[in-house]
């Protein structure tokens, strides 16, 4: 009879199933996959996977966190747009008025993410804000900015294309960098691939 596999007590809180997937390849690459748990609200009894129900179900983790039920946690969101009431500030104010009654306190805000101390000993909280912890944007503008040179020919073909498309478009203007990157993987070797696939290979 297999073995059951040991209890991952290291949370790394994400959006919804594409960012869970993309981040758990991350974490297979770099070695990480047997101690940090990837999941969405849902996957840890949240309501919703969205950017809201990370939010929304936090304060249940930073309980967990609290009691020891779980030893480090780490979330992810995208940073959005100002002009959906979203942008960079937003989820850093949203984010410190969560943790503030659990008795963190934001310690960093750096390229390397945003860390939040606990004065009574708890591990570190940390955060990161998609793209790229400064401007506004999601996971895949991140993407966009990290397209191997081979491959910038195609995705500015990829991003013409977008361009050329009659109006009005189908997709809501924020979602631009998805409708991108989603063509770009529509003309690789296996047509639509989904991004943790690519990241095999790119």
């Amino acid at each position: 009879m297999a073995m059951a596999r040991a209890r991952v007590d290291r949370i790394l809180l994400v959006e919804g199933e594409a960012d869970r997937a993309f981040f758990e390849q991350i974490c297979r690459n770099i070695g990480l996959d047997t101690s940090i748990r990837v999941a969405p609200p849902k996957d840890l009894a949240g309501s919703h996977n969205t950017k809201e129900g990370v939010f929304n179900h936090l304060p249940v983790l930073l309980a967990q966190l609290a009691d020891g039920q779980i030893t480090r946690l780490a979330v992810v969101v995208d940073a959005d747009n100002t002009i959906n009431g979203g942008g960079y500030s937003s989820a850093i104010d949203r984010m410190s008025k969560i943790v503030a009654p659990f008795g963190f306190l934001q310690a960093t805000d750096t390229t390397v993410g945003i860390l939040f101390k606990h004065g009574d000993g708890l591990a570190d909280f940390g955060f990161w804000v998609m793209p790229n912890n400064a401007d506004e944007g999601m996971l895949e503008d991140w993407i966009k900015q990290s397209i191997h040179p081979d491959e910038k020919g195609l995705f500015g073909h990829a991003e013409s294309v977008v361009s050329a498309l009659p109006q009005p478009q189908k997709f809501k203007a924020i979602h631009r960098s998805k409708a991108e990157v989603a063509t770009w993987l529509a003309w690789q070797k296996q047509p639509g691939m989904a991004l943790t696939e690519r990241s095999k290979t790119a």
